[in-house]
């Protein structure tokens, strides 16, 4: 940090395995990339690049190459991983993965039906060319899942080799784990963290209200995604209590 300040919480050191960040690439450039990484790099700890953008992406590779250069682990959004399934793909998706030099991947079922059991053996047979991070809930917001049903499908996923299960919010946060508002569904996160260890939850929180609301629950290490490149910063500020909403949070009563 570039001054001392006393009472600030014991935020976890990069490689992190709990209180990551994760930030959604909606299109960004290389030079945009470039510029992310120049002053975001000690604070994100993976980027997704959103949905299906990497398909249409110019200059892929190099971007990647950019990522690459900063150690930052990348990978293509849960809806491209359905797209190719759905085409009866899968064995294609494991080669893109590979020729683009993308360890981490995301198993989704958001946006088409996956039988759960199928869905575990796709987040197996991942496992074992990296890492796997694997999303829960659907983006229609009509459809509600109880909350011993995020628990079961969670714990399934992670025996089955999800290094976190995701929270789905979708990008602007009002589905899911959120109402259509925006608000968090109290209830259900804290019955889900009742059964499923925080550090192994990586949740969706798009929006500032959201961000706050699990720094408060969880403390400064809380998992957190779908932030955007420009939040970065103001982010880490506010896991320290150096930004208003979290001012108070960690200093001496």
């Amino acid at each position: 940090m570039n001054f001392n300040l006393t009472q600030i919480p014991d935020r976890a050191i990069k490689p992190r395995h709990s209180g990551i960040t994760m930030i959604m690439d909606k299109g960004l450039s290389i030079e945009e990339a470039k510029n992310l990484m120049s002053v975001g790099h000690p604070h994100i700890d993976v980027v997704k690049l959103g949905f299906g953008t990497a398909f249409v992406t110019p200059n892929l590779k190099e971007k990647l190459d950019v990522y690459r250069s900063y150690d930052m682990p990348v990978y293509f959004g849960g809806t491209l991983f359905e797209a190719f399934l759905i085409r009866n793909q899968f064995d294609d998706y494991i080669n893109v993965c590979k020729e683009f030099g993308v360890s981490y991947m995301e198993v989704s079922d958001g946006s088409i039906s996956i039988p759960h059991a199928e869905k575990c053996g796709y987040i197996e047979k991942l496992a074992k060319h990296g890492v796997v991070l694997s999303e829960v809930g659907s983006k229609d917001a009509a459809h509600i899942i109880p909350p011993y049903k995020w628990i079961e499908l969670m714990r399934a996923e992670l025996n089955a080799g999800s290094a976190y299960v995701i929270a789905e919010a979708r990008e602007a946060g009002n589905v899911g784990i959120y109402r259509g508002t925006g608000e968090v569904r109290e209830g259900l996160v804290q019955e889900i963290l009742t059964q499923i260890p925080a550090e192994k939850i990586l949740w969706e929180a798009p929006q500032k209200a959201q961000q706050l609301y699990f720094l408060e629950l969880i403390g400064c290490n809380v998992n957190l995604g779908n932030i955007a490149p420009s939040e970065i910063i103001a982010l880490e500020a506010m896991r320290i209590g150096l930004r208003g909403d979290t001012f108070s949070l960690y200093l001496d009563k």
